[in-house]
């Protein structure tokens, strides 16, 4: 019996990049899976079969983090199939790219989406999940954080400030759910992901400069997320894994 049998996972936007990787390795370990998607429903599926296919157990479930009653009934949903949520991996997310000194372009609904989805969207999903953590004994989050808002520089000003806003939700989470619910975040640099498209020469470029020079794929952020949450002397914790990035 390893730490994950009989552990229920919730992974938001398991279904691409790194929450592909996500739920793949927990599906692997042993872990019941359930991944939520927004738009990008073929991806879920495929990463679902693919998990399946490996003998893993996964299902996905559509909704959008971003709406409360979304989010407690993909929750009510997840409990009904497998039981109390365990674990929860806060990894949806998104962006608009808009060069930082175009303060003109950031319209508030620009400002609105980011807030909702990548921060709102967070609490609302550790709030739906922490009655059914106290009832199985205990649980843990992980956030997806981004050096971008530890820096203050990245796709666009607002997804910089929205980051931010998620490394203090996750210092303020770690001190509300304490003792039985930890709260970590992973603070990614660049990754290989789709993210990227368009950009791949950029993203090269960038590789060469950083001091471990390589650009991290999904499934290092993953074992470093599947880290966090079996660490049971850990919260409050923003973990940087940059390939030197940020130095």
């Amino acid at each position: 019996m390893t730490y994950w049998t009989n552990r229920v996972v919730f992974i938001t936007g398991g279904g691409t990049g790194i929450g592909r990787a996500v739920s793949t390795l927990l599906a692997e370990r042993g872990a019941r899976v359930a991944l939520s998607y927004s738009r990008s429903q073929k991806a879920a599926e495929e990463t679902v079969q693919h998990i399946l296919n490996q003998g893993g157990q996964a299902f996905c479930i559509q909704g959008n983090i971003a709406n409360d009653d979304e989010v407690r009934r993909m929750v009510t949903n997840v409990t009904e199939i497998y039981g109390p949520i365990t674990d929860l991996v806060n990894n949806a997310g998104m962006t608009h790219h808009i060069p930082l000194g175009d303060l003109e372009a950031i319209t508030d609904g620009i400002w609105n989406e980011l807030m909702d989805v990548n921060v709102k969207g967070m609490f609302y999903c550790a709030r739906a999940v922490t009655q059914g953590m106290k009832q199985a004994g205990g649980g843990a989050i992980v956030n997806m954080g981004s050096i971008a808002g530890s820096t203050g520089s990245g796709s666009s000003l607002p997804y910089a400030v929205s980051k931010a806003a998620v490394h203090g939700l996750t210092l303020s989470l770690a001190h509300a759910l304490s003792p039985h619910i930890r709260v970590n975040a992973i603070i990614p640099g660049a990754v290989s992901t789709r993210w990227w498209a368009g950009n791949e020469e950029r993203m090269h470029q960038l590789g060469g400069q950083l001091l471990l020079q390589r650009i991290a794929q999904p499934e290092d952020i993953a074992h470093m997320v599947c880290a966090a949450l079996e660490q049971q002397s850990m919260t409050g914790q923003l973990i940087t894994v940059d390939g030197g990035q940020t130095l």
